[in-house]
């Protein structure tokens, strides 16, 4: 995820028009009733929320990246944890209280961690953070790790979640609520700009240069932008998201029959949406596109990208194992190894980690699945993802589904006798996942929740900053024309 994923999105792959994808909700239909989940997914919620709760250390709120290799924390799954606990206290596995003293743990420690240019013995410089930490000390891990602004983003939306959520007047909500607030506005947004209004995807300190490439196509940046817009001490101009619109022009166009801005792998359509309620409101790259489309919005747009995901795996133009209308779903996510082997005829290139996805655009296809790109589409098309999951349990079995839910990934055509990274290969059935990773595990319980009541979205939309944000960007229509929520006091 963040730089080290964004910047492997290189390799392309084949595709071919798939059948007709049969006749979905439009997106202004998901405002009344939620499609009834089956039990399985109430067995998939508490065991996502179980991976949280039991591999998050509990004294710093530090995150493991993976488990249970547990080789650093990710920052980006701190952020997924902090938006976890509130759900646990909905669903009643764990109390209020207990949600805020874990919450209260985690955003007392990242607000003492060391901070400065240095590039050793350091959380972070100039309110971001560097996107994997030491799991013992809370320190910069190793000299290859950024300083990720999508990472600290990621993160921040869990802190905000939390400065919304616990609005009550005891002494540990209301600390939880200043020490987000404090957390938020010492991110200096304004200074990773080096080629502004644009945002750079990191820094280093060995050089004390940012890295040469900044956010812009259509991708999980948006939160980043959203986040910048919306600080109340570092603020970027609203120049910087017309600049983001406009980079979206390669993105553009149709592919497996439906027309949107294409991302190959599903969570650049997913991680935004965990947080933010996208449907029916548009900025004016929106706007505009809906005068010509009528109901298209981001959220719509994320829906015709699971539609095309679903479509490709049914046309399946590669013809890897295992892909048809009732399995799919690529992503970022672990793979089986690095390395090119014959199949059918046709020498492959596999991968280890990588973003994966289907189309012109950031496409790679290795016939490596991950459930939480299918799983973590759940509001945007329930009739194609309610049947993934029950056919992932029901064909894989406990080689894809342990301790906490769905292993990260399943890869059905690979049986080579290679040495693996990690996972194992199981004859007759190919590559599994051993390990759980925090960034794929937490959009798969939000959005289960978001579905069910949109509960994650309902507490964000009382957040002032990322109302703000979004108001800077241009968004109007639905819910932002609604007077905003009271907030609590912050001490």
């Amino acid at each position: 995820m963040g730089v080290c994923l964004s910047l492997a999105l290189l390799a392309g792959c084949r595709h071919a028009p798939g059948p007709a994808t049969p006749a979905l909700p439009t997106a202004s239909s998901f405002s009344g009733a939620a499609t009834p989940l089956p039990p399985v997914f109430d067995d998939i919620e508490r065991r996502t929320f179980d991976y949280f709760w039991e591999t998050t250390e509990a004294g710093t709120g530090l995150a493991p990246d993976r488990h249970p290799s547990r080789p650093f924390s990710s920052i980006a799954a701190i952020g997924f944890a902090l938006t976890a606990y509130p759900i646990g206290a909905e669903r009643g596995w764990i109390t209020r209280g207990q949600a805020a003293e874990r919450t209260l743990a985690t955003l007392r420690f990242l607000h003492d961690a060391p901070m400065g240019p240095e590039a050793v013995g350091r959380s972070g410089h100039r309110g971001f953070y560097y996107h994997f930490l030491d799991m013992r000390s809370g320190q910069r891990f190793d000299k290859w790790v950024e300083l990720s602004s999508v990472d600290t983003g990621l993160m921040m939306m869990g802190v905000l979640f939390a400065q919304s959520y616990y609005d009550g007047d005891d002494a540990r909500e209301r600390e939880i609520r200043g020490l987000a607030e404090t957390l938020y506005g010492r991110v200096e947004w304004d200074w990773m700009r080096p080629r502004a209004p644009l945002i750079s995807m990191g820094w280093n300190p060995e050089t004390q240069s940012f890295i040469d490439h900044d956010w812009k196509g259509y991708n999980e940046a948006m939160l980043v932008y959203v986040l910048a817009l919306g600080s109340p001490t570092h603020p970027v101009e609203p120049e910087a998201w017309t600049a983001w619109t406009r980079s979206y022009d390669r993105n553009w166009g149709e592919f497996q029959g439906q027309t949107h801005l294409r991302f190959g792998p599903q969570f650049g359509h997913q991680y935004s949406h965990v947080w933010i309620d996208f449907r029916g409101i548009r900025d004016a790259y929106m706007r505009d596109k809906s005068l010509r489309d009528s109901g298209l919005d981001y959220f719509e747009n994320s829906r015709r990208a699971t539609l095309a995901q679903h479509a490709y795996a049914v046309a399946n133009p590669m013809d890897w194992k295992g892909y048809d209308d009732k399995v799919w779903g690529l992503t970022a996510s672990d793979g089986p190894q690095g390395t090119r082997q014959t199949w059918r005829g046709q020498t492959r290139e596999f991968r280890g980690y990588s973003a994966r996805g289907p189309g012109p655009v950031d496409g790679f296809d290795d016939g490596t699945l991950a459930p939480t790109a299918a799983l973590a589409s759940l509001p945007f098309a329930p009739d194609l993802v309610i049947p993934a999951a029950e056919a992932m349990r029901a064909r894989y079995g406990d080689d894809l589904y342990g301790r906490y839910g769905f292993l990260d990934a399943f890869n059905p055509s690979f049986e080579y006798d290679v040495a693996l990274v990690t996972g194992k290969v199981v004859p007759g059935k190919g590559w599994f996942a051993s390990d759980y990773l925090g960034i794929d595990q937490g959009p798969v319980l939000a959005m289960i929740a978001n579905h069910r009541d949109g509960f994650v979205w309902n507490v964000m939309k009382r957040n002032p900053h990322i109302r703000r944000g979004l108001e800077r960007a241009g968004f109007r229509g639905g819910w932002l024309e609604a007077p905003a929520a009271p907030v609590a006091p912050a001490r």
